[in-house]
């Protein structure tokens, strides 16, 4: 049975309440429920890469690093959904795009979008 437009919308919004709670590495955990284990990821720092562990280790950076996150814009459709925010580093802020596909509930594939030198020179690793 293909996903829905809620669900997979519930799942996105899951794996964002996660990154907001994950300060403690051990919520971060907590997101291999909402990933495939052969979760395809792209971004500009890390580039292209397969598997939820590897991801899951990379986030934490992120997630230390960032004190809150403004939603701009979200749609879904079919097995796809898209955000748009504004994450709080501690020296400014960052755009951020993320665009998922979803399958059976999990996220199958992420590709992030955003300016890998401004992120680093607001304090993000």
């Amino acid at each position: 049975m293909p996903d829905t437009h809620d669900s997979v919308a519930k799942v996105v919004q899951t794996y964002y309440d996660i990154l907001k709670r994950g300060k403690d590495s051990s919520e971060l955990g907590s997101l291999r429920a909402v990933l495939h284990p052969d979760l395809a990821f792209e971004g500009p720092i890390a580039g292209h890469r397969v598997g939820a562990e590897s991801f899951i280790r990379g986030v934490s950076g992120f997630v230390e690093t960032m004190r809150s996150m403004e939603f701009l814009h979200q749609l879904s459709a079919g097995d796809m959904a898209a955000t748009l925010y504004d994450a709080e580093l501690p020296g400014g802020t960052v755009r951020f795009a993320e665009f998922f596909q979803v399958d059976r509930g999990k996220i199958k594939s992420l590709r992030l979008l955003y300016d890998a030198t401004e992120y680093r020179a607001r304090g993000g690793r």
